[in-house]
């Protein structure tokens, strides 16, 4: 039996994801904050010693916050520098994912249209994203796939969070609705149920028309 291990798979899109994989027999360790901090460097590290390798690796992690720049303090970019890019980084370096296998990161539609309320968010994603991109080339010699995933305006908590009033949102939306997290998690569910292994190195923009970039 394959093994998938799902950061951030108690809640949201890493739920979705982790209920999907469970649907087809593979067996899901879906983490919570309390497995694993990717803001704390020294919980990355004890999480890895039990946990260093895998046939799936899902990269997931919630987001700071809407704030202005100039209202952003040190501790909020340093915080964050481990959570969204320094955390991730760690478990690449010290996570074996067998030959084969897939490695997802759930990232953000900021990664290309940067948001300046949230520009911290904006900032690592895209860091990490670059990183990720790099990685891929490596990853496709041991015929491990990377896929980004880059989600718009989903059904989650965070987005309830974020935006004020969501039912006046979905008017402005082409499809005149959130995403569904259950969408991003049959999306992966069937790359790995079809054995689909050339769509690697690419960002996936899962925003329903929303975005206005071509690539």
């Amino acid at each position: 039996m394959n093994r998938a291990i799902v950061l951030g798979g108690s809640r949201g899109i890493g739920k979705a994801i982790s209920d999907s994989l469970k649907s087809i027999d593979i067996d899901v360790f879906a983490t919570s904050k309390n497995d694993i901090d990717t803001s704390n460097l020294d919980s990355v590290r004890k999480f890895l010693e039990k946990h260093n390798e895998t046939e799936i690796l899902v990269l997931n992690t919630g987001g700071p916050a809407p704030k202005p720049f100039l209202t952003v303090t040190e501790k909020d970019w340093k915080l964050y520098h481990n959570q969204l890019f320094l955390g991730f980084v760690t478990i690449l370096q010290k996570i074996k994912v067998n030959d084969g296998g897939y490695i997802f990161l759930i990232s953000s539609n900021v990664i290309k249209e940067p948001n300046s309320k949230l520009i911290i968010s904006s900032a690592y994603r895209a860091a990490f994203a670059e990183v990720f991109k790099v990685l891929s080339k490596e990853y496709a010699q041991k015929n491990i796939s990377c896929i980004n995933i880059a989600p718009g305006p989903i059904n989650t908590n965070r987005t309830q969070e974020l935006i004020e009033n969501i039912q006046e949102f979905e008017k402005t939306l082409p499809m005149r609705r959130l995403g569904e997290p259950e969408e991003i998690g049959n999306f992966v569910k069937s790359i790995i149920e079809n054995k689909i292994k050339y769509l690697s190195g690419v960002t996936i923009n899962f925003d329903g028309a929303n975005s206005n970039y071509i690539f």
